[in-house]
């Protein structure tokens, strides 16, 4: 508990690294999606320049790297810990959407596991499914306190219910949209997916619980699927919930359990960074969900 109490604290002394304010942009449109790449592509430039003014070349070049030509990114906002969500795939022509939902540790200074991990999904998918990077809030690390209770899931939750809403209306009702979430991320998707009707899928995977006693609890019109690898550490951890000094610490049973309600699949042996491992039984299965495909997911 010190560990979990002190980490956060000294993260929080550190500076902050400057960038300028997020593109000011409406919600992107057929004919206006390419403008919004675009205009995102050069904040990260800039912020880029200011954070190797600052001194902070890991993050300046983290940053050029986003700003590369061909990144498509529908936001990107460099301060602090950072937040972009980043198309791979066509949205305009693709079928089916997948929304990776990362979990905690989760930053611009660690952005390349998540791009690694839908840039295999999307190898694996095909250009007839588009895959997006969410990282549109501000995770928790995992040791420490934020990553035992819901608060960072319920501030993500409307940013996340607001994006899907609007690339419903960017992409019109023919296309099918997944949500692929991930440890506590998976916290985040089922505070989103509430009464939300624009999504067909919802995978959770290594998930701490979240937060919710069944499937049903979701409310949600969507497929409910859970896996866990056989490796995962999550496994280990009580899935409990319980009111401290009104605070709420857990997040209650787990989505595999029979009695949770979730379509099980297999995840093989995966650990809990292993899910989007190429040519793995969970990244097999984690595409054919994203590919609408249920009957091809094999169960557990």
């Amino acid at each position: 508990m010190a560990t979990a109490v002190i980490v956060p604290l000294s993260a929080a002394a550190r500076p902050r690294i400057p960038a300028p304010p997020p593109a000011s942009l409406a919600p992107p449109t057929p004919t206006t999606l390419r403008s919004t790449y675009e205009a995102n592509r050069a904040n990260a430039a800039e912020a880029a320049r200011m954070a190797d003014a600052h001194g902070d070349r890991s993050r300046a070049a983290t940053d050029r790297w986003m700003a590369e030509p061909g990144r498509q990114l529908l936001t990107f906002d460099g301060r602090g810990p950072g937040q972009a969500v980043e198309v791979l795939g066509d949205l305009l022509k693709a079928d089916r959407i997948a929304i990776l939902v990362p979990g905690s540790d989760t930053s611009l200074d660690t952005y390349g596991r998540l791009h690694k991990a839908a840039l295999a999904l999307h190898d694996r998918t095909g250009p007839d499914t588009a895959v997006i990077a969410w990282l549109g809030y501000e995770t928790p690390g995992t040791i420490s306190t934020t990553a035992l209770t819901p608060t960072r899931a319920d501030r993500a939750a409307p940013h996340l219910r607001t994006f899907i809403r609007e690339l419903r209306g960017l992409v019109g009702d023919s296309t099918g949209i997944a949500l692929l979430c991930h440890s506590y991320g998976s916290v985040v998707c089922a505070r989103a997916a509430t009464d939300l009707d624009d999504i067909d899928d919802m995978a959770l995977i290594g998930s701490p619980g979240t937060g919710a006693d069944s499937a049903a609890a979701l409310h949600t019109s969507a497929r409910v699927w859970a896996a866990r690898g056989t490796d995962d550490w999550i496994g280990m951890v009580p899935h409990t919930r319980a009111d401290l000094f009104g605070t709420t610490l857990g997040f209650g049973p787990d989505p595999t359990s029979p009695s949770f309600g979730a379509h099980v699949f297999t995840a093989g042996p995966a650990g809990h960074s292993d899910y989007f491992t190429p040519h793995s039984t969970s990244l097999n299965n984690l595409a054919h969900i994203a590919q609408g495909a249920p009957s091809e997911v094999s169960h557990a």
